[in-house]
């Protein structure tokens, strides 16, 4: 058993499966428009919840957020599936390449096999598509790899059945109808008014909001908790920004592309100069990255860094809300 389908390398693994698969049924959206449309965008701060012993940080929504909200407001229909009994995922899956149907999954990343071993930890919210079984083994599209790869049944479902936080429980998902035309003007609009209302919300826990709060709380956990813990959160808070799903940085880079495609479908000149701030937005938060890489391999001398890093991350909130004030006007 294997389709014919194709396989695009994406930055992100859940627009790339989303892309991948909407291409296959075919509709072809680029990464940045599933994204952008799919309301991306995002950051929550969970102090109460421990995630590898730190506080739970995350620049990105449930997964599987930004596939449903792009369909739904494509008016595409998705299934999705989980399963208790292992040997029933695999049947389940097993069926739909009987039947032609390109499969995403959830799975977790530290026991896939084809990972370097440095990418290789505890994270339950990955994606992949499995497009064939040859030789026992499932064919496996994996968007944030450069080439298509394999798994054997033994490894795929342990993958499929991962423990810890957000347990895949064999989740599979994939469109059972897509339109033979899609009201994209109407798509795009909405995802910009869902991000710029998260991302402006009211609420300490989520948007830039949540950002200032963890930038006044890095010289807190310094004075109260000590420069190792600290840097332990530290060192969590930017591989959430830039591994896990390449939140930080990378998806401001993404939105930006997003903003660039949105501007020429609505003919909106303003979106393409948000498209340049959004983008240099993201260069501070890579550097922002790097300052505390610095700080966690004890390669930084700074005095005082702690109030530094804080006052880096409140400023890039600044310059994050009056963005999505803008964005929010231009549409």
């Amino acid at each position: 058993m294997k389709l014919n389908f194709e396989h695009h390398q994406t930055a992100h693994c859940e627009n790339g499966v989303a892309s991948n698969l909407l291409l296959y049924k075919g509709l072809k959206l680029s990464e940045p428009m599933i994204f952008g449309i799919g309301s991306g965008l995002f950051f929550v701060y969970l102090p109460f919840l421990k995630v590898n012993f730190a506080p739970g940080f995350s620049y990105r929504p449930m997964p599987g957020a930004i596939f449903s909200k792009a369909a739904k407001r494509l008016g595409i229909k998705i299934k999705r599936q989980k399963f208790s009994n292992p040997k029933e995922a695999q049947i389940a899956l097993e069926k739909n390449l009987e039947n032609n149907i390109p499969t995403g999954l959830q799975v977790g990343v530290f026991n896939l096999t084809y990972f370097p071993e440095e990418y290789k930890f505890h994270f339950n919210a990955h994606n992949l598509v499995v497009y064939g079984k040859e030789d026992g083994k499932f064919l496996i599209s994996d968007p944030v790899m450069d080439y298509v790869t394999s798994l054997s049944e033994e490894e795929l479902e342990k993958v499929r059945y991962a423990k810890g936080a957000l347990p895949p429980k064999g989740h599979m998902y994939y469109p059972i109808y897509v339109p033979e035309t899609v009201n994209l003007e109407e798509a795009i609009k909405k995802g910009i008014k869902d991000t710029c209302k998260n991302m402006l919300a009211p609420v300490p826990l989520i948007g830039v909001k949540a950002m200032r709060w963890v930038a006044k709380s890095i010289p807190k956990w310094a004075e109260k908790k000590g420069t190792k813990v600290t840097n332990h959160y530290l060192g969590q808070l930017i591989r959430m920004q830039e591994e896990i799903g390449t939140g930080g940085g990378g998806f401001r880079f993404i939105y930006g592309a997003f903003l660039q495609e949105a501007a020429e479908i609505l003919k909106n000149d303003q979106l393409k100069e948000l498209s340049k701030e959004i983008t240099m937005i993201g260069d501070l938060w890579r550097d922002f990255a790097v300052d505390i890489a610095r700080v966690y391999k004890n390669r930084n001398s700074k005095s005082d860094i702690y109030n530094q890093l804080s006052k880096s991350m409140l400023h890039i909130a600044d310059l994050e809300e009056a963005f999505y004030k803008k964005l929010r006007k231009a549409i």
